[in-house]
């Protein structure tokens, strides 16, 4: 059976980075006949917990349609599911440390601490605090840091993704497993908990390698079977140089979902994000993910992140819906996404304007700024006119003149449809002598005002013949 886990800190938003972390267990779990994930909180820092985060963290994975089989909200067998509530398994563990001699109350106060790394950083050496271990200690008690007893030696392991690793023990230390305040450290936390709740493989990012041969030898002292490890390849910022982080752009989660990008979108970019299944296919839906996936295809190198890619595939998400499940389908997504001109409007001529424009969509945002002028009249502007680089070349009074000869056409024709639109349209190509560049583009400005508009047959069909005849009448008489 193959049990993994989601363990989240609820200390802030919750960034690119947590979620590939909860994507990879997932997929690993759901491909398994008898898998399943586990979503734990590890709110043990208590200095850094942010108040509604851990329900920002199950929005985000219910949004992605990455469900949990065991956590909060399900419940489960192997509960609590949040370290703040777990303190006595926690002490249940750490007195066996004690009574084996493995685990040594520390009763060395910061300041003494802080005096022996300078001493080790002056003598440029590492500092290692089983070096300075006290040789009588006090009897371990609530409100005392409670230490791990190092053996320092050899050790070899298995990562699924980075293969054959050694550490010697150098790297090994007295690390602290129970803090003052009574909460445990993650590093001892983490271990209790996965094999309290039969936790089969850890999957978490490289950076917690170095730190792996204090976990071995956590695992031998408790005699403890370690679990299978896979450290996930750092995501890089766009230049490649460094980890991700705030300052390089990437926002929230929650914030691309905020700014119009689809669940289905972010769910098919991360997982590629880091693996690949050895195709150059690029579009998976969560079932083509969950049957392809594999360990051995995680690459060890980090995997730059590029916003572009984010939103060419969010633009695929969008153009597929609208084609495989409907325009209706897609509709139901654009709710809270249309400018506020349209707050009146028919839900039926919202999915006219839809139907015209959603393969030019990136993201559902783009709706409030690629749409408006659907809704509401556009503000003439003259200059956008005269300096259009297809139309500059014209004399204001030749501009005046093609538009009253497209206004003459056009208020004579009785069926006012795309196809119809497109022939009057080719006849004034030839009556007028002007390319398509020169006419459509004065014709498509002076019913827009926008910087991009949809077909100029599609668009006017959508408009209808009474605005379309009233703008391009309105643009006529501002010459």
């Amino acid at each position: 059976m193959i049990v993994t886990r989601f363990a989240p800190s609820p200390t802030g938003y919750i960034h690119i980075g947590n979620v590939r972390s909860a994507i990879y267990p997932y997929l690993l779990a759901r491909q398994a006949k008898d898998g399943k994930m586990i979503l734990r909180i590890e709110d043990t820092d208590r200095a850094r917990y942010v108040e509604g985060a851990t329900e920002l963290i199950e929005d985000t994975l219910e949004w992605l349609g990455l469900n949990w089989d065991e956590g909060p909200i399900v419940g489960g067998p192997n509960g609590p599911y949040f370290q703040s509530e777990r303190q006595d398994i926690y002490l249940q563990w750490a007195q066996k440390l004690v009574a084996a001699g493995r685990a040594y109350a520390d009763p060395t106060p910061p300041e003494q601490i802080d005096e022996y790394r300078k001493q080790c950083s002056q003598n440029k050496v590492p500092f290692l605090y089983r070096n300075f271990r006290p040789e009588q200690t006090p009897e371990w008690q609530p409100g005392m840091p409670l230490r791990f007893k190092a053996e320092p030696k050899n050790y070899t392991w298995h990562d699924e993704v980075m293969g054959d690793l050694s550490a010697g023990p150098e790297v090994q230390d007295d690390i602290i497993l129970i803090k003052k305040d009574g909460f445990p450290t993650y590093n001892f936390a983490h271990i209790v908990d996965d094999a309290e709740m039969g936790v089969t493989h850890v999957m978490r990012g490289a950076e917690y390698i170095s730190s792996t041969p204090n976990y071995l030898a956590l695992y031998d002292a408790l005699g403890l079977e370690r679990p299978k490890l896979v450290s996930l390849p750092h995501i890089l910022a766009p230049q490649g140089n460094k980890k991700l982080g705030k300052r390089d752009g990437a926002k929230s989660v929650t914030e691309y979902r905020d700014d119009g990008i689809l669940p289905e979108a972010m769910l098919n970019y991360l997982a590629c994000l880091g693996w690949n299944d050895g195709t150059e296919q690029e579009i998976y839906t969560k079932d083509e993910l969950t049957n392809r996936f594999s360990l051995d295809r995680i690459q060890s190198s980090g995997a730059r992140y590029d916003e572009t890619k984010l939103l060419w595939m969010n633009g695929q998400w969008l153009r597929r819906i609208y084609d495989t499940d409907g325009p209706e389908a897609l509709f139901s997504r654009t709710t809270g996404f249309w400018p506020e001109s349209a707050a009146d409007v028919s839900d039926e001529y919202k999915l006219k304007v839809l139907s015209i424009i959603y393969d030019r969509l990136k993201t559902l945002s783009d709706l409030r700024t690629m749409t408006d002028y659907f809704f509401k009249d556009p503000v003439i502007d003259l200059e956008m006119l005269l300096q259009n680089k297809f139309l500059k070349k014209l004399s204001e009074s030749e501009l005046e003149d093609l538009l009253k000869r497209t206004i003459a056409k056009l208020a004579d024709l009785e069926s006012w449809t795309a196809d119809s639109l497109q022939e009057v349209l080719n006849a004034l190509l030839a009556e007028t002598g002007k390319k398509p560049a020169e006419l459509f583009s004065l014709i498509r400005i002076a019913l827009s005002f926008a910087p991009f508009s949809p077909a100029l047959n599609l668009t006017m069909e959508v408009l209808g013949k009474e605005t379309s005849l009233a703008r391009l009448n309105a643009v006529a008489s501002s010459i």
